[in-house]
Order: C-alpha cells, then structure tokens, then sequence
C-alpha cells in the first residue's frame, strides 16, 4: 500500500477514543470497567497498557479490538466512526484491520495448526491455494513449520503462542493487540513470543497495544499507559 502524500490524512490518529465508557450490571450495582476514557494513538505506535486486576485494561482492550460495544462515547478506527456499526459491518472491520492475541491462545482444539492459521483466510473466502501459501509462509517464519499437522494439544505453550500469531497476522492487519501474551509461558518462550510481537511492529509498521502485569515487558513499549478505576491514570512516552 502506498504511503499517505496528503499531510492531514497522515495526522488523522489511527485511534481516538472520547468519552468512552463501559457500564456492566452487577446485581444492583452498575459497575463502570471503563469509565470515560479520550485518547488517541497513531499509526505505528508500540503502547503497552499496564494496571491492577479490574482496573479496566483488558475491557479497554477489547473495546478497541471491537469484541466489545460501549456503552457510551464514540471510537473511530482509522478515521472511520466505529462506535454503533452493525455487527456484519464490525466483523468485517475486525478481520481486515486487526489482529488479537490472547492470553489462554483461543485455538480450535480440533483442528491442527495450519488449520487454525487458515480459519480467518478462510472466513475472508480467500482461494485454497493462496491460503496454502500464505500459511506455508507464516508458520516458516514463525519457527513452527514442522508443527503444522500437529493441533494444539500436542504443542507447548510457546508453540500454541506462535500459531495464535500467526493467525492473529494472517490477515495482515494493521492493529495487532496483544492480551497478557505472555501470562501463561515460561520465562523462555515468553521472551522469544515478546521478540516475534516486537519484530512484526518494526518490520511491518504495525500498530501494537500490548496489556501486561509484567512491568519488565511494559517497560519495552515506546509509550505507557497506566489504567486506574476505568481511567487513564498516567501516559509516558519512552
């Protein structure tokens, strides 16, 4: 794709939230997770999110992947207003601009690792044989093109975090979130799956937004956001 030449367009953020909330009913009590939220983040950028439990990150994050509806602000993606799409129109959004990596991996148990990284080209109606490549070329890249045949209860869990990248990537989006992608590795396997998220943000000029616990891989991002009862409570830049 060719690069903007029109200088508004570039300073368009590829995320501006305002206002945005998150309201859930608790018994008698409403809870706001989010609780109006305005900022904005450029095309390209690395931001990790950082807060206690419950504080409101990962409700945060899946109001921006566009797995959650607010309950009140607007979100425009891109320059596109986002906010009250219908959900045909949000899965579309969803499949051709973002990529989700999940703590727990969220893989088809039944199906084998090529299959799992195909499943959104084959959502996409992608042909079979561009399919076969573009999977071939992930997996190599990857370090995982001997697991292909294998489904995810016969891998590691670094493996299963590489096949949740490259299905989260095959699409080739241009967010990628990534949800505690290390809560559930060891120490090894969660710095090679820190490095993987790290090399497809500079090589490919994707914007990444990474939740963590882990201060040391918060750290990492060139922008930090601290999340508190439902707000932003600090932004620093590296």
């Amino acid at each position: 794709m060719a690069a903007t030449t029109n200088p508004e367009a570039a300073r368009v953020p590829f995320i501006a939230l305002a206002g945005i909330t998150r309201s859930f009913t608790l018994g008698d009590q409403v809870v706001r997770a989010v609780n109006g939220i305005d900022l904005t983040i450029a095309a390209g950028e690395y931001v990790s999110i950082m807060g206690p439990s419950g504080s409101g990150k990962s409700t945060l994050l899946n109001l921006i992947a566009l797995l959650d509806k607010p309950t009140s602000g607007r979100y425009l993606l891109n320059g596109e207003d986002v906010t009250a799409l219908p959900e045909d129109r949000l899965a579309a959004v969803r499949n051709r601009t973002i990529g989700f990596v999940f703590q727990f991996f969220h893989l088809v148990p039944r199906l084998t690792a090529a299959q799992n990284i195909e499943l959104p080209l084959t959502l996409a109606g992608i042909p079979p044989r561009e399919r076969a490549a573009r999977v071939q070329e992930a997996m190599e890249a990857l370090g995982i093109a001997d697991r292909a045949r294998h489904k995810p209860g016969e891998l590691s869990g670094g493996q299963r975090q590489r096949v949740a990248i490259a299905r989260a990537m095959i699409m080739r989006p241009a967010l990628l979130l990534a949800d505690e992608p290390t809560g559930n590795l060891d120490s090894v396997s969660g710095a090679q799956v820190v490095e993987i998220l790290e090399k497809l943000h500079t090589e490919l000029g994707i914007t990444l937004l990474v939740v963590t616990h882990d201060p040391a891989l918060g750290q990492r991002a060139t922008r930090h956001l601290g999340i508190a009862d439902g707000r932003v409570a600090w932004d620093r830049s590296a």
